[in-house]
């Protein structure tokens, strides 16, 4: 159905993949007390990173989990008012952390049952052990694909499609948020030291007020 709103002329920008990046406030601060009880945590739980069904790390109260919380709705009401979504949307937070040693990773994979998803980064390696490796080697990093397959194929040099991946080099501190149905890709990290994050889910709160008007 056509916009009947929609009188420009020009270029549309149709159908884009929306990523936000962020560092809130005070977060070297906060990253300690998130790396001290993260560890307790691991301690208690040697499965932690894997057994994301247990108990909520957003439902503790704890001083930097409340922190971070405020944190990661405040991003996630950014990036609703860059979407131009001007009706109270509500939403829960669900979310596990992440140590990865030595060559740990994480395939390719989405959230589902999610609206968005999301992760902080909390303390990443400062140094990689040298390999004889591929040149090509991304250790630390995350990668997230195009959610429409096949676009690139017929894509030309410095067209937007040309590349069907976005990889990022996150440092501590930074916070990304995409939607949750894109596929994505956690490199293995390659360093000693561990490489510690919390991912999150934004589960919406349903209300018949989100369905598009028809007509």
């Amino acid at each position: 159905m056509a916009d009947q709103n929609d009188t420009e002329l020009g270029v549309i920008d149709l159908w884009p993949t929306k990523i936000m990046r962020r560092c809130p406030d005070g977060y070297e601060t906060w990253n300690k007390d998130l790396i001290k009880l993260i560890r307790e945590l691991e301690r208690g739980n040697k499965k932690l990173t894997t057994d994301y069904l247990a108990p909520d790390l957003f439902n503790m109260d704890h001083p930097a989990v409340n922190w971070l919380r405020e944190s990661v709705n405040a991003t996630v009401i950014e990036y609703l008012s860059h979407l131009g979504i001007d009706y109270p949307v509500n939403w829960t937070i669900t979310g596990w952390p992440n140590v990865n040693r030595f060559g740990d990773y994480h395939d390719s994979h989405n959230h589902p049952w999610s609206y968005l998803s999301g992760t902080y980064y909390v303390k990443m390696p400062a140094t990689q052990e040298t390999l004889q490796s591929r040149s090509d080697v991304r250790p630390g990093c995350i990668t997230l694909y195009d959610p429409r397959p096949g676009v690139n194929m017929l894509a030309i040099k410095n067209d937007p499609y040309v590349d069907p991946e976005h990889t990022v080099l996150p440092e501590a501190g930074l916070m990304l948020l995409w939607p949750a149905f894109v596929n994505h890709f956690v490199h293995p990290n390659l360093s000693k030291e561990t490489r510690i994050s919390i991912s999150f889910n934004i589960v919406l709160q349903w209300s018949d007020d989100y369905l598009p008007e028809q007509g």
